[in-house]
């Protein structure tokens, strides 16, 4: 998650920390606001549009549509009837090809489709990639709409509980301290954990494999190192894992900070990885409030390859 241009919807991962203090145990799809008894579903009709999907989840937020927001259209229209819908954290071409295979018209991806926060596509006009991928949407018949502004700004962040979920650490969560409480894990054990939990093979570390862990500062996506440092100085855990980061910034943070003694270690898991559970938290809401609608979550997976 990049921060947020819109002032409304603006959640960068200091928010997203103070976000998850809202999380008091993990009954999360029975009890978070979205989730409906079944009076309250909306049943299938031939005529349900991207525009009445969007319009609901937006109502779960309960603020209203943000005056600015990243989360616009990136191709087709609301008006558009639905046959099938797929979540993911990019509508890559791979992603698209397996939405037409499965006769989905309706992509809802976390992050940018061209290549840029505000999905800006002036400066690539003649750019034969972005030809290529904005031509397969428009042949195909295929609309696509970022959720990032508004599944962040639910309350808990729809990102951080479907992340939470994923790992089993929901009853971990200090909601005054804002960080994870662990059981005590070896650095390394930490990482095999994640790597497996997360289906990654590979993470940057910094810190020793044996220092045992149990303070924990988890900051999904890209906070940049104002953020991060800003909460590494605050917390002072044990290992601070996050999504991305500037290599001058906050990994020369933590390589100063254990020089002088501290001991902290850094995790970083990509942020693909940090965040996919979002698009599979939207893909349950989605199949809750929508039930008749086929919809499936499509990993985006990790366009890096590592040796």
């Amino acid at each position: 998650m990049e921060e947020t241009t819109s002032a409304n919807g603006r959640h960068n991962r200091r928010k997203f920390i103070l976000g998850l203090t809202r999380i008091t145990g993990f009954t999360l799809l029975l009890n978070t606001p979205f989730v409906s008894t079944a009076s309250n579903l909306l049943a299938l009709k031939d005529d349900v549009t991207v525009g009445q999907i969007i319009d609901s989840f937006i109502s779960q937020v309960g603020r209203g549509a943000f005056p600015k927001t990243v989360d616009t259209l990136k191709s087709g229209s609301r008006e558009m009837k639905v046959r099938g819908i797929v979540t993911t954290m990019f509508a890559t071409v791979e992603v698209i090809k397996k939405a037409i295979a499965l006769n989905a018209n309706f992509i809802i991806a976390h992050e940018p489709t061209f290549y840029n926060h505000l999905d800006e596509t002036e400066w690539l006009a003649s750019d034969d990639v972005y030809q290529y991928k904005a031509n397969l949407l428009k042949v195909n018949g295929i609309t696509v709409w970022r959720n990032h502004d508004y599944i962040h700004s639910l309350q808990p962040d729809g990102v951080g509980s479907g992340l939470l979920k994923q790992l089993n650490w929901a009853s971990y969560y200090d909601r005054k301290a804002g960080t994870l409480t662990l059981p005590a894990i070896p650095l390394e054990g930490l990482i095999d954990f994640l790597k497996t939990k997360l289906k990654i093979s590979k993470v940057r570390y910094i810190g020793d494999l044996k220092q045992e862990c149990k303070k924990v500062l988890f900051i999904p996506g890209a906070a940049g190192g104002n953020t991060q440092i800003s909460l590494l100085s605050k917390i002072k855990p044990d290992v601070l894992i996050c999504g991305e980061i500037q290599e001058w910034e906050t990994a020369e943070y933590i390589r100063d900070a254990r020089a002088k003694g501290n001991k902290v270690s850094l995790v970083v898991l990509g942020h693909i990885a940090s965040e996919e559970a979002g698009s599979e938290f939207m893909a349950e809401w989605l199949t809750t409030k929508f039930p008749a609608i086929k919809t499936i979550h499509i990993p985006s997976t990790n366009s890096l390859s590592f040796l």
